[in-house]
């Protein structure tokens, strides 16, 4: 079947907009999934009731729910908690202690921590990726939420190996410090 060149060329317009429609499709799921997991952490951080005191319709006790996360503290060299960290095998979390103020832009959290630590992280999964050890949807990935500059969590996705965690919470641990350190 032969077309005509203006007949080709609304093709090619056509295909070039839907591509343009994915790409746009796919940036708004992904910031979907991020305020989803944003929200169930806020879920996770602000319960106020336990899953094994909930009564479930007919007024029984309803069955504990499984705990799959782990708390582990960030704490100083006098045992202050300065965060905690909860990991599941989906994800860990970092949450500051609320009298605790870690300023985004305060030393050495996006030069030491953002950049040589995650960022070190990413290129290493960026290079899995193209040697084919590793699927496409699996590397690390961080998402810092804040409220103006403070930081109030740390999301990190797919950290896919139990030493990267220690890694990661064994960083975080140094550079609070060091933040706090510099903020005074």
């Amino acid at each position: 079947m032969d077309y005509s060149e203006e007949h080709l060329r609304d093709i090619l317009e056509l295909r070039e907009w839907l591509s343009e429609e994915i790409e746009k499709r796919e940036k708004e799921v992904e910031k979907l999934k991020q305020n989803l997991m944003i929200l169930d952490s806020l879920v996770k951080q602000s319960s106020f009731s336990k899953a094994s005191t909930l009564m479930s319709s007919d007024g029984r006790k309803s069955q504990p729910v499984q705990q799959t996360a782990s708390v582990i503290p960030i704490k100083t060299d006098n045992n202050k908690i300065i965060a905690n960290a909860h990991v599941t095998q989906e994800e860990l979390v970092i949450i500051p202690s609320e009298d605790i103020i870690l300023d985004i832009d305060t030393q050495p959290f996006k030069s030491f921590f953002l950049g040589r630590i995650i960022g070190g992280m990413e290129n290493q999964d960026n290079t899995d990726i193209q040697n084919g050890k590793i699927p496409q949807n699996s590397a690390i990935s961080c998402m810092v939420n804040k409220d103006g500059n403070r930081i109030r969590e740390i999301l990190i996705k797919n950290y896919r190996q139990k030493e990267r965690v220690n890694e990661i919470i064994n960083t975080a641990t140094w550079s609070f410090i060091r933040m706090i350190e510099n903020s005074k």
